[in-house]
C-alpha cells in the first residue's frame, strides 16, 4: 500500500479531525436504495442519528429526498417536513450535522435549525439559488460531480477518460462555487460515485482520492456506502449482486483505502466499521 500522498485539508466552519472523518447517513424517505423507510419518522430518525454518533460517526448527513437512479423528485413542502424536525432535534442533542438536498430553501431552513455543512449532490446546478444562499450563510459546501437527475442519470455515464473528466467538470462547479462568494476554505468535493457512473468508472474514481485531493486542491468526501459498484465486485463474474445491506464489509474496506489516500471524509449507512477502519489507518500514517 502506498504511503499518503496529500494532507486530508481542513474545511473552515467544521472540526478539524486528525483523521478521515465519517459522515453518518439518516434517509428520512421511503425510498432511498438501501434503507428506504426504517428511519421515515422523525423520533425513529433522531434516535438512529444519535445511535450512530454513538457508534463513532463525527457528523450526521441528514437527507429527505432519494438520489437513487431512476428516482424521481419529492415536493419541496415534503422535503421540508421531513428534514428539518430530524436536523432541529439532533442539533439540540449536540450532533455534528450536514443537510443533504439540492434546494435552497431545504438548506436555508436547515442552517437557521443548526446544521452546519449543506450536502448540494448537484454541486449547485439542480437550484440556482443554492450557492447565493450558502455563500450568505457562510457556511461549508460539498460540490459534488453530478451531470444530471436521478431519473436519467444513467444515460449520461460515458466517458473516455474518467478520472480527468471527473477532475475537469468538478473544477468547474467549484469554480462557479467561488464565483458566487462561497469561499474556497469552505468548499469540499464529492467524486459523485454511482451519480451518472458505472462501475468501472466508481472504481477508477475510488483509485483516484489521492489525484482529486492534490488536482483539485479542496478536501474530498468519499460517498461509497452500499453502491451498486460495491455488488458487482462483491457479485464476481456472473455472481448475484448482494443487496445494499449486504455491502458494509465492502464499504469499509473502502472507507480504510480511501483515509489512507487523504480523503477528509467517508459517508456511510453503518457506521462503527468505517470508524474502526479509519481509525487504522490512522494508526498506520503514525507508525511510519
Amino acid at each position: 500500500m502506498s504511503t499518503l500522498r496529500v494532507p486530508r485539508g481542513e474545511v473552515t466552519g467544521l472540526p478539524a479531525w486528525d483523521r478521515c472523518a465519517v459522515m453518518g447517513v439518516v434517509n428520512v424517505t421511503p425510498d432511498s436504495f438501501s434503507d428506504g423507510g426504517r428511519w421515515f419518522e422523525t423520533g425513529v430518525a433522531v434516535k438512529h442519528g444519535l445511535a450512530l454518533v454513538a457508534e463513532g460517526a463525527d457528523l450526521i448527513d441528514v437527507g429527505g429526498e432519494s438520489t437513487r437512479p431512476g428516482a424521481t423528485r419529492v415536493d419541496e413542502a415534503e422535503e421540508l417536513r421531513r428534514v428539518i424536525p430530524v436536523v432541529r432535534e439532533l442539533v439540540r442533542e449536540g450532533a455534528v450535522i450536514s443537510v443533504d438536498t439540492m434546494r435552497a430553501s431545504v438548506a436555508e431552513r436547515a442552517v437557521e435549525a443548526g446544521a452546519r455543512l449543506v450536502n448540494d449532490v448537484s454541486g449547485g446546478r439542480a437550484d440556482p439559488r443554492m450557492v447565493p444562499m450558502v455563500a450568505t450563510a457562510d457556511v461549508p459546501y460539498v460540490v459534488m460531480h453530478w451531470r444530471g437527475q436521478s431519473i436519467d442519470m444513467n444515460d449520461r455515464a460515458v466517458y473516455t477518460d474518467t478520472v480527468t473528466e471527473v477532475i475537469g467538470e468538478l473544477r468547474e462547479a467549484v469554480d462557479r462555487a467561488v464565483a458566487g462568494g462561497i469561499a474556497p476554505e469552505r468548499i469540499v468535493v464529492d467524486p459523485g460515485l454511482g451519480f451518472a457512473k458505472q462501475a468501472a468508472h466508481d472504481l477508477a474514481l475510488v483509485d483516484a482520492t489521492a489525484r482529486l485531493r492534490r488536482e483539485l486542491g479542496r478536501p474530498v468526501l468519499v460517498a461509497a456506502s452500499r453502491k451498486r459498484f460495491l455488488g458487482r465486485v462483491l457479485a464476481g463474474d456472473g455472481g448475484e449482486t448482494p443487496p445494499a445491506r449486504e455491502r458494509d464489509a465492502a464499504t469499509a474496506a473502502v472507507s480504510a483505502l480511501v483515509a489512507r489516500e487523504g480523503a477528509w471524509a467517508v459517508r456511510v449507512h453503518e457506521v462503527r466499521a468505517s470508524a474502526d477502519a479509519v481509525r487504522v489507518a490512522r494508526a498506520l500514517e503514525g507508525a511510519r
